[in-house]
């Protein structure tokens, strides 16, 4: 198989879009249309599926025949006819198989009908926006797991030594350890997301200057720093691809055996794998390695602004959120901090 470009990856992604959206009525086409300019590619998919499984809905729950609906006819969708929807996606079957969905699942389908309905009411089709009467589903928050200094050291010790894979997966250890402590060391030192990471190419990375382009979300193209520890990673990483003669700086960063871009689920995997030998109590994702990142950063510099320029947040508030929180030491300095002496002379 050849090495996909972001080009090929993006023609795949676009071709998946009109697949999904010919299932849709064809009034539809306009409303991504219209969207197109200001998201994402995977948040357009994202929308596709949650309006296949929304219209699906509406004609197998409800009795509406959707092939002939109109823009105009959304007016007649009312606040019971969405609730009910929303009520339906929390346990529902597709060819015979379960499909749940939690707080998150049912806020991103809201999100989407959301957008939805917006579009057609700021152009005038729609008579009232039946969504903003629907309150966002309660997430609740779960506590954000995530490494210590400690536990992210043993972490890229275990990458880099094999300790405890089984036998079969050592034979592919050697092939694959610079490749894996660059993805580790990348991950941990920089916060960058995995789909970020997945897209890039040999020609994103500039050894000289210790820095990186990345494409984040909302399409801004950011230029990234690492440290020195990272260069050396990426320097042995890239130093082996050229002596196997597989390298082109137009070629992907980080490659499969199978010498294919690695994908998301490629890399969640591995990951996983990792994680397991080094913290097996802790559920450890890629999100989770961004989640020390942002972590340690705030701790060493106490800069919150400076962890959400680097994490590329938007809000400084998804930031405070997520990384800002008292952690287990400080709580513990607090447990001494006001005590009350009643020993008595």
């Amino acid at each position: 198989m050849s090495k996909l470009s972001k080009t090929e990856i993006n023609v795949q992604k676009t071709e998946k879009l009109r697949r999904v959206m010919d299932t849709l009525p064809k009034f539809c086409l306009e409303f991504f249309r219209g969207i197109e300019p200001n998201t994402l590619l995977l948040t357009r998919i994202n929308y596709a599926y949650d309006l296949r499984l929304f219209f699906s809905f509406l004609e197998n729950e409800l009795g509406k025949n959707v092939g002939i609906m109109q823009p105009s006819d959304l007016n007649a969708i009312t606040l019971t006819d969405i609730e009910r929807f929303l009520e339906y996606v929390t346990l529902y079957y597709k060819d015979d198989t379960t499909v749940e969905n939690g707080e998150n699942g049912i806020a991103r389908k809201l999100s989407t009908l959301r957008a939805f309905f917006k579009y057609f009411y700021n152009k005038e089709i729609l008579e009232n926006n039946v969504t903003t009467r629907l309150k966002t589903p309660k997430i609740h928050e779960k506590p954000i797991l995530r490494l210590d200094q400690n536990e992210a050291i043993k972490l890229l010790h275990v990458i880099n030594t094999g300790d405890g894979l089984t036998d079969n997966q050592l034979k592919y250890h050697q092939r694959t350890r610079l490749r894996d402590l660059a993805i580790f060391t990348l991950f941990l030192t920089t916060g960058i997301r995995i789909s970020e990471l997945c897209a890039l190419d040999v020609s994103d990375i500039d050894l000289e200057s210790r820095s990186f382009k990345v494409l984040r979300k909302g399409g801004n193209e950011t230029l990234l720093y690492f440290c020195e520890q990272t260069s050396h990673a990426l320097e042995d990483y890239l130093e082996q691809r050229k002596n196997a003669a597989n390298y082109l700086l137009s070629s992907p960063l980080f490659l499969s055996l199978q010498n294919n871009r690695m994908s998301v689920r490629a890399l969640q995997m591995l990951v996983q794998k990792y994680a397991q030998l080094a913290v097996p109590l802790k559920n450890i994702s890629p999100h989770k390695l961004r989640s020390t990142y942002g972590t340690l950063l705030y701790q060493q510099t106490g800069d919150i602004y400076l962890v959400a320029d680097v994490l590329g947040h938007k809000d400084v508030n998804t930031t405070r959120k997520h990384y800002a929180a008292i952690d287990e030491s400080r709580r513990k300095q607090a447990s001494e901090a006001v005590v009350f002496n009643s020993n008595e002379k």
